[in-house]
């Protein structure tokens, strides 16, 4: 899997996953259900997970190939998907950080 998911995608799930949440909270208030809001998460937690190990199988490739002699090219995309693995995991705990107040807030106080 390449780097670029885990560098442009994840971040663009966490923001997408914080404009469909706020999106349902009137639905889910009418029904008086969070299931809908739980599965967004849920939905948006995995991919961010799935593109963030993806770039991190990448960075422990390129560990393995790296020798005493490291060639430029490949101590660029060692730090590439060190970076990627990062940002994923970032963007990763930003979605947890916006799940919580699903937990922790009814979706209809005013």
């Amino acid at each position: 899997m390449p780097n670029w998911p885990a560098l442009l995608l994840a971040p663009s799930i966490a923001l997408a996953n914080a404009a469909v949440a706020y999106a349902l909270v009137t639905p889910s208030c009418a029904q008086q259900d969070v299931t809908t809001l739980h599965l967004v998460s849920i939905a948006s937690l995995l991919a961010c997970l799935m593109v963030s190990f993806g770039a991190y199988l990448n960075w422990q490739r390129a560990r393995a190939l790296a020798g005493p002699q490291e060639a430029p090219e490949q101590a660029r995309r060692r730090f590439l998907s060190q970076v990627a693995t990062l940002c994923g995991l970032l963007s990763t705990l930003v979605v947890l950080a916006e799940w919580l107040p699903v937990f922790m807030v009814s979706p209809c106080i005013a």
